[in-house]
């Protein structure tokens, strides 16, 4: 625990310009984000009595080590900073609000050549246009296959499109006229996309057009005798109307307005919203937040505001080409509707105001209702927050008692002077010692952090890899802390206060720059506890690693499969949980965790490698011409049993070097290239892996970022 008296800078030094501020911990990691009016008048407030100041508040600054800031012109500008920064370092001691489940959107990938209609979660993504969310995936589906009378735009996969674009056959959606089938050519690229536009048109509330053309179509049919045709439109019509009949007018003259409402106490609040477009409730979502500092209702609105609206502005400036900004501005008016309804005010409601209607390109009109039809819906809107804030807390209770005992065991069975809040683990994965590949997940307070998720791909010293498993776990170790104790120095990162005697070695508190190179931020601070698959091989390994680099502030063990004991570095006995027992649940846990993440990386390098390794050779055929040839033909098998003159027919491909090509496909039909590879995935504790230097890799279905470490 730090005096903040420490690291308090002297009150000359702090400007009375808007701003925002920044409080770091002894690692350089970023515990909290803030911005002010008055810098030094805000700041001033933290460093007052700590006897006086809220619990929450005194955790904060007693944790903080250094506190800097940047000047900004305007506070709308001080507003925009913030946000960017609270999701850049997700500051511990912030309010963050999580979503109480996952929500479905529909949507539709106009970015594409051929655009998607789709159902989506996760992060937005430039140039997708987003309908939603909704509460289920079912109702997007039924709402899509209403629309796809209408509307038969493409909605499969690119592997799907792919192979009825090679085989000249379209699915089964485009038999029964519910897709148009681009794929092959019964309709122009253009005119789909034209089509899509329509589809997005109509979810964004402009259904009276189409209903229209489709009466004025049905009666012209009706008029010539086109009896079957006339039937097949009023049979449309129908489908139009039942998909828009599916959301009530909850309020009239085909108003756009957010309605939020909050529900909570002094530690938790739920907060919900109605995306109302065009009268209709389009979409429902909703947020519980962990007061985790001192915040009241009015300012918990304003940082609500920013995470909902501030992916607007990411988007935007995400958007590349002419046409993706033109786009990212249309969705941008779409997603920040005319009116926004809050249950109080934030703390500066012309400011919110003014980044609101910057974002939208149009005024917004941010209040709170008093009377008439939207008053009721904000009461309908409070009623869903309350009922969220009940269920969240009767799943939570026993969640919140099993994760705290569960760290608390290990701490008293490893002897560790606190909890272990950070948990990485490292297991390794091979085949018959070929493409070796390793992990590292980390847990926090007990829950998975994938976003920090790693994977390494193990060198040796010689390039081929390591020569077994321990020294495949010490190189692993080695990069990741070697690479810790460089960005703990990193300019900009930590810096050191040489001005006297006393402070040396203290961060240094003071103005920075706005714009400031990317930090890295996801290894300039160590774990708690580092957790290895394996038993005393394994763990001496990783010990020896630390002992090099000279890291002693990080504990570490080993859980050994088999018996599913635990090995401390030094002991001749592993430390003996019960089989019951929440603490070693955990550790199990994030130990399969690792082992899954690292089979995972291990067989797609071995996919990969399985893949291009027939093609590497072949005269004249670079990176370029033979990604050509997989995107064409799908796979090495199928382009071995092409034809000279389907090959040849590739773009950037010519007839000699599609006879080189099918050369070495004959050379190699037998050595097991596009087959299998002797032998299995090895078991925890047994495989060596490790790190790539070069590349980023997505993780295994959980969608986890996995980024490659290299020292």
């Amino acid at each position: 625990m730090a005096d903040p008296s420490t690291y308090r800078p002297k009150p000359g030094e702090i400007p009375t310009s808007p701003g925002v501020y920044r409080f770091r911990d002894v690692h350089g990691r970023v515990i909290y984000v803030g911005k002010a009016k008055n810098l030094r008048a805000r700041l001033s407030s933290y460093f007052q009595d700590v006897a006086h100041l809220h619990h929450r508040t005194q955790t904060m600054v007693t944790t903080a080590a250094s506190v800097e800031w940047t000047v900004v012109g305007t506070e709308v500008e001080a507003l925009a900073l913030e946000y960017s920064w609270i999701k850049e370092y997700d500051p511990r001691f912030n309010v963050k609000y999580r979503d109480d489940k996952s929500y479905p959107y529909l949507a539709v990938t106009m970015a594409e050549e051929v655009p998607r209609a789709q159902v989506m979660r996760g992060a937005k993504r430039p140039g997708t246009r987003y309908f939603g969310p909704y509460g289920h995936a079912w109702a997007i589906r039924e709402t899509l296959d209403l629309l796809l009378r209408v509307f038969p735009v493409r909605t499969c996969s690119a592997g799907v499109y792919k192979r009825a674009h090679q085989t000249g056959r379209p699915c089964l959606l485009g038999y029964i006229d519910k897709c148009s089938a681009p794929c092959v050519g019964r309709i122009g690229v253009e005119d789909h996309r034209q089509l899509a536009q329509d589809f997005c048109d109509f979810m964004a509330g402009d259904t009276g057009r189409f209903e229209r053309r489709l009466t004025r179509r049905m009666q012209e049919a009706a008029q010539n005798l086109e009896y079957e045709q006339a039937a097949r439109l009023r049979d449309d019509i129908q489908a139009l109307r039942r998909a828009t009949e599916k959301n009530a007018v909850v309020l009239p003259d085909a108003t756009d307005v957010d309605v939020f409402a909050l529900a909570g106490d002094e530690l938790e609040a739920a907060v919900q919203v109605f995306h109302v477009r065009g009268g209709r409730i389009r979409g429902q979502r909703g947020w519980v937040v962990e007061k985790v500092e001192d915040v009241t209702d009015a300012e918990l609105v304003e940082h609500l505001l920013q995470q909902v609206y501030g992916a607007v502005d990411d988007t935007r400036s995400a958007a590349a080409d002419p046409k993706e900004r033109a786009a990212a501005r249309q969705e941008a008016r779409e997603a920040v509707p005319r009116e926004v309804l809050v249950p109080v005010l934030p703390p500066d409601p012309g400011q919110m105001a003014a980044w609101l209607g910057g974002l939208r390109g149009a005024k917004v009109d941010l209040r709170v209702p008093q009377r008439g039809d939207k008053r009721e819906l904000a009461a309908t809107v409070l009623a869903n927050a309350e009922h969220a804030l009940v269920l969240h807390r009767t799943r939570r209770a026993g969640d919140l008692t099993t994760r705290s005992q569960a760290l608390n065991e290990i701490q008293e069975a490893l002897a560790l002077n606190s909890a272990p809040l950070r948990i990485e683990c490292y297991d390794v994965s091979h085949t018959q010692g070929t493409y070796q590949s390793a992990s590292m997940v980390v847990f926090e307070d007990g829950l998975p952090r994938k976003s920090e998720y790693r994977t390494f791909s193990v060198r040796g010293p010689d390039g081929d890899g390591a020569r077994d498993d321990t020294a495949a776990m010490h190189e692993v170790i080695t990069r990741r802390f070697r690479r810790y104790l460089a960005d703990r120095l990193a300019a900009g990162d930590v810096e050191l206060d040489d001005r006297d005697d006393e402070n040396a070695g203290r961060p240094r508190s003071g103005e920075v720059p706005a714009e400031q190179p990317g930090e890295r931020k996801r290894f300039a601070y160590p774990p708690n506890l580092v957790v290895v698959d394996g038993g005393p091989p394994q763990v001496a390994a990783a010990q020896r690693a630390l002992d090099e680099l000279g890291v002693t502030d990080v504990a570490l063990c080993g859980l050994a499969k088999r018996l599913e004991e635990v090995w401390v570095p030094g002991d001749d006995y592993p430390v003996i949980l019960q089989r019951a027992s929440e603490g070693l649940y955990l550790l199990q846990r994030v130990r399969d965790e690792a082992h899954r993440f690292a089979i995972t990386q291990h067989r797609r390098r071995r996919s990969k490698g399985m893949t291009a390794s027939v093609l590497d050779d072949v005269p004249g055929l670079g990176p370029a011409r033979r990604k050509a040839l997989l995107d064409r033909f799908g796979s090495v098998g199928r382009l071995r049993a092409a034809s000279l003159e389907e090959i040849a027919g590739v773009r950037g491909m010519g007839r000699r070097t599609a006879e080189a090509v099918l050369a070495a496909l004959s050379d190699g039909a037998g050595d097991g290239a596009d087959g299998g590879v002797a032998g299995g995935d090895t078991g925890p504790g047994a495989d060596p892996g490790g790190g790539a230097p070069d590349a980023s890799v997505p993780g295994a279905r959980d969608g986890a970022r996995a980024g490659m470490l290299d020292a």
